[in-house]
């Protein structure tokens, strides 16, 4: 649809179930006692024009309908809930963390919600109503999209799951330093997702704690099962941060080891060294009365005595345990 920013309208209930709402019926609807949805695009300046003075909404609703940025929340206010939530973003090419905002108004008869982008789950409700099967009451709607929105959170949370797995497994064979942006970036994915999903997870609880008439026993039960499943993926992003820190420590700490192994071993090889050179370099000065200096024999004489010296450092060194 997506005229003057009404990206949906649908009725949800009455004869024309499932029939569309169009642009030049927004003001009529308002004066139906029948249940709608008006999904509209709050980014639109009709839209916003038409929000702001024409929907009868309260001006704390309205405000929150229209702005830019907003957390996970749910508000009772003269009779109607007021809540905003959020989607992980499926739009190809994008970043799932980058999750999208859906702000959502229902009373008695009426759904009135905006986004700026598009969200996969408003476009699933909008095919089932046009199809006559979506649901019939306010209430019901928010049950049926909270539900909408965990469910599509499942695969973005298990191919995490399923990273991490994988990169642990990396970390036990490889040597490679790209695992450790590779496992920075699952963590950050996870806190992000985290952040929205904490405060959604309390959003929904106190749906359910507090006595909305709007929503039926069935509703309510629906609702209870959506929270239980958000809670169990915050506990599985719970479980992927723990894991990919861990996952990262353990990393860190065989490259350190390698490190110190090279550098442990550069240090045995410098001492072994240490006194040829000190060798070499007193019999290299050119002064008179080094030893062996008309000898035909001194060269090979010397290259003994260094064998000798560092076969003596060896054994030493290993006497010590050193290597």
């Amino acid at each position: 649809m997506n005229t003057q920013g009404l990206i949906y309208g649908y009725w949800l209930s009455g004869p024309d179930k499932g029939g569309e709402i169009n642009v030049p019926d927004l003001d009529e609807t308002l004066q139906s006692k029948e249940n709608h949805w008006l999904h509209f695009d709050y980014t639109n300046e009709q839209a916003r024009d038409w929000i702001t003075n024409h929907s009868g909404l309260d001006t704390v609703v309205v405000e929150a309908l229209l702005c830019d940025e907003t957390r996970p929340r749910a508000s009772t206010l003269n009779n109607g809930v007021l809540m905003a939530l959020r989607g992980v973003n499926l739009t190809p090419g994008s970043n799932p963390e980058d999750m999208v905002a859906i702000r959502v108004w229902i009373d008695a008869h009426r759904v009135i919600s905006t986004r700026r982008r598009s969200l996969l789950s408003a476009k699933d409700l909008a095919s089932n109503i046009a199809n006559q099967e979506g649901p019939e009451t306010p209430g019901e709607f928010i049950a049926v999209l909270t539900d909408r929105l965990i469910a599509r959170m499942q695969e973005t949370i298990q191919e995490t799951e399923d990273r991490v797995a994988v990169i642990e497994e990396e970390v036990i064979t490889a040597e490679s330093y790209a695992l450790r942006s590779e496992i920075a970036d699952l963590r950050r994915q996870a806190i992000s997702l985290r952040r929205y999903l904490a405060p959604q997870r309390d959003a929904m609880i106190q749906l359910q704690s507090e006595k909305i008439p709007l929503f039926s026993g069935d509703d309510r039960l629906r609702l209870r099962e959506t929270t239980d499943h958000l809670i169990r993926y915050i506990e599985d992003l719970d479980s992927v941060r723990d894991r990919a820190a861990v996952t990262q420590e353990e990393l860190v700490n065989r490259l350190t080891e390698q490190l110190n192994n090279r550098m442990y071993m550069l240090s045995i090889i410098a001492a072994i060294f240490l006194p040829l050179g000190f060798l070499t370099g007193l019999l290299g000065i050119n002064v008179g009365g080094i030893p062996g200096a008309d000898n035909p024999y001194a060269f090979t004489i010397f290259i003994i005595m260094m064998t000798a010296v560092v076969a003596l450092q060896i054994w030493v060194f290993k006497a010590r345990r050193w290597f």
